[in-house]
């Protein structure tokens, strides 16, 4: 015997059992009868792929398997219809891409097949998920999913890839594609908000709501906690928690624009992010996490993925890039950590973008460029820490003073490590 055909003969079997089982479980939860259980899926996999070795050897032996067994799905999802009066037919596609798989492991494509497999059992499984989330977009949502292709795929081909202007520092093309970056992260985020609702744990609400806006967050929630002074561990951390996710979201920003940038951040940047998760677990540990919340922030509720917003953040990146993209040539590093230090007042995303850009262009070296950064976040965050002080009290401040502490000190210290040790 073959051991490679005995392989991909159990792992044929295995695969299609997999799937079955996901079917059987979730008709179970339903007290109902599933189309086709563990046993059925693992045979129509390992019919596909003995349709197809036969097929080696029995011209059009694939196509009237295909044909046969396209009778019997329809048959009985005609059953099921006139019986049972159900219209989903799910089982039967999924039963039909099973058997496509076992297809696949005997044409030698067992890795994709094997990838598929998972894929299709993630895609089965994820049900109630998707249907609590289409529960909860609208109209406007739709809208913005096709706003967010249009920008990508219509609009951004068709704009110059070159600088222009009198002094050439405008590219259009990439300004348009740093507004795009910055909307999906942001969408991603608006969709974790519109997922996990507006009344649930603070801890996830923030940490989802920092995907969109850390400040938003800080501020709402220094709000709420003049109401609730009891709960100081549970407000923090809810601050702490979408500050970190900005320590994540500006690697994660460097990453797209230059990967390279982003290894030699990543010692500071992550370093800050860990840090941050274990101080705001901490909180987690000393406060009563499952507080509900009704967090009221037009940041956060606002979909992100809107024209007039990437307009906005499309012109705030051009004037950034170029104002960084002047001044070096002019005035040296010390006008970037200036322009880092004013940018990071508003907006860490656009100094982010620019620096990673400009770095990746070659127009500026590698260590002012992470300087920057590091200078713009750092002063973004001291703005939260500051509307923490302000619109929550001294309490609330000092806990993410605190928190603050120990993540720029990480922060920074991960830096030094970097320029000096060259990571």
């Amino acid at each position: 015997m073959d051991y490679e055909i005995v392989k991909a003969l159990l792992v044929t079997l295995v695969m299609g059992f997999a799937i079955g089982m996901q079917r059987s479980l979730t008709y179970r939860e339903k007290d109902s009868y599933p189309f086709a259980g563990s046993r059925t899926f693992a045979l129509i996999a390992l019919s596909g792929y003995l349709a197809a070795w036969l097929g080696q050897y029995v011209s059009g032996m694939l196509l009237v398997t295909v044909a046969v067994l396209g009778l019997m799905f329809i048959v009985a999802y005609a059953f099921k219809v006139l019986r049972l009066n159900h219209w989903g037919m799910t089982t039967q596609i999924a039963a039909l891409v099973t058997f496509f798989l076992g297809v696949m492991i005997r044409f030698g494509l067992e890795n994709y097949a094997v990838f598929l497999g998972v894929l299709l059992i993630v895609i089965l499984e994820i049900k109630p998920g998707l249907k609590r989330l289409e529960s909860r977009i609208d109209r406007r949502d739709i809208d913005a999913v096709v706003l967010l292709l249009a920008m990508t795929f219509v609009i951004l081909p068709m704009l110059p890839d070159r600088l222009i202007g009198p002094y050439h520092l405008f590219n259009p093309y990439q300004t348009w594609l740093m507004a795009i970056i910055i909307a999906g992260i942001s969408f991603v985020g608006y969709v974790a908000v519109r997922i996990l609702g507006q009344k649930h744990g603070i801890f996830l609400t923030g940490a989802a709501g920092g995907l969109v806006s850390s400040t938003g967050v800080s501020v709402s929630l220094s709000k709420m906690f003049r109401d609730r002074a009891e709960l100081l561990d549970t407000y923090a951390g809810g601050i702490a928690v979408a500050c970190t996710l900005m320590y994540l979201r500006v690697l994660f920003e460097s990453f797209i624009v230059h990967p390279v940038i982003a290894r030699h951040l990543a010692p500071a940047f992550f370093g800050a992010f860990l840090s941050g998760l274990l101080f705001s677990y901490w909180l987690y540990r000393r406060s009563s996490g499952a507080t509900k919340i009704q967090m009221e922030s037009p940041s956060i509720e606002t979909n992100p993925l809107q024209l007039s917003e990437a307009i906005k953040f499309g012109l705030l990146f051009g004037v950034v890039y170029g104002a960084v993209a002047y001044v070096q040539g002019r005035y040296g590093n010390f006008a970037i950590y200036l322009v880092s230090f004013f940018s990071g007042l508003t907006d860490v995303d656009a100094i982010t973008l620019s620096l990673s850009e400009l770095n990746r262009s070659g127009k500026l070296a590698l260590v002012p460029a992470m300087t920057g950064i590091v200078i713009a976040s750092v002063t973004n965050s001291l703005v939260k820490l500051g509307i923490v002080y302000w619109l929550g009290g001294t309490k609330l401040g000092w806990r993410v003073t605190q928190f603050f502490l120990l993540t720029l000190g990480i922060l920074g210290l991960g830096l030094w490590l970097s320029i000096y040790f060259q990571i």
